[in-house]
């Protein structure tokens, strides 16, 4: 028999991360990390190279700068994510920071990805997940969070930024609500 290892996170287990980070030394930081690669299917490398001109809190859009030739995409903030990006801004504010990388360092400067990857598994030891969290997780999760929600595999490809909609369909192939109406 063949065992597959799950890749991605349910909402459930995001929102465990999430309230892992409490109390944490890096608590504001983290929380924002984790909600944006989430929320907007971010890569590690995508999240750590965030700079601040692409967090626009006011006009409520962040500008997704995709990698690995991926379409690049402006998406909405939602009041959520810009309360919590404002917790994490406020907290950058105070550390003298002498760079524009949006997620920063205890050494004030710009985050790397082996930081996140530990904070990550280290948050999903935390949470008790009964899988060894890393980033890519985070990802995948927002790609079947939005065929949950009935978004279309163009939109949900677009929105990750694939070029390529075989990357996409994963997604929605797992779905089970996709076939709620046959049999009726």
């Amino acid at each position: 028999m063949i065992t597959t290892t799950r890749k991605h996170l349910t909402p459930s287990e995001v929102n465990r991360l999430l309230a892992a980070t409490k109390g944490s030394r890096n608590e504001a930081r983290d929380r924002c990390l984790l909600l944006l690669m989430f929320r907007h299917g971010l890569r590690v490398s995508e999240a750590v190279g965030l700079m601040l001109s692409q967090v626009d809190v006011d006009s409520r859009v962040l500008h997704v700068q995709r990698l690995k030739k991926g379409l690049s995409t402006t998406h909405p903030l939602r009041a959520d994510e810009i309360k919590i990006i404002k917790t994490w801004l406020k907290e950058r504010a105070k550390m003298e920071v002498g760079t524009d990388a949006f997620f920063v360092s205890e050494r004030r400067g710009p985050m790397n990805r082996k930081t996140a990857w530990l904070s990550i598994r280290n948050y999903g030891e935390r949470a008790g997940l009964s899988l060894t969290a890393h980033p890519h997780m985070l990802r995948h999760a927002c790609g079947f969070a939005l065929a949950d929600q009935g978004a279309d595999t163009r939109l949900i490809q677009d929105y990750l930024g694939h070029r390529n909609i075989q990357h996409t369909v994963i997604y929605t192939a797992a779905n089970p609500a996709r076939f709620e109406r046959l049999w009726r």
